[in-house]
């Protein structure tokens, strides 16, 4: 039973976008390791931009440079 975990900034990905997240992370452990997709579980945690950190400041800091 795959239990697969995908963490992104919260940051507007469409409910389409998930969709083919889910599917193709779903397809692609089907292709390569021969798991069962009705026993694959993929989960979609968004995290807000304040509480994620590269390099010891938040996303929020650290695009707000970049784009300055």
């Amino acid at each position: 039973m795959p239990y697969v975990n995908i963490k992104i900034t919260r940051e507007g990905a469409t409910a389409e976008q998930k969709a083919r997240l889910i599917k193709g992370v779903t397809d692609l452990l089907v292709e390569v390791l021969g798991k069962n997709p009705a026993t694959t579980m993929v989960v979609i945690d968004e995290v807000e931009m304040d509480n994620w950190g590269i390099g010891g400041e938040s996303v929020t800091v650290r695009r707000g440079r970049q784009s300055g």
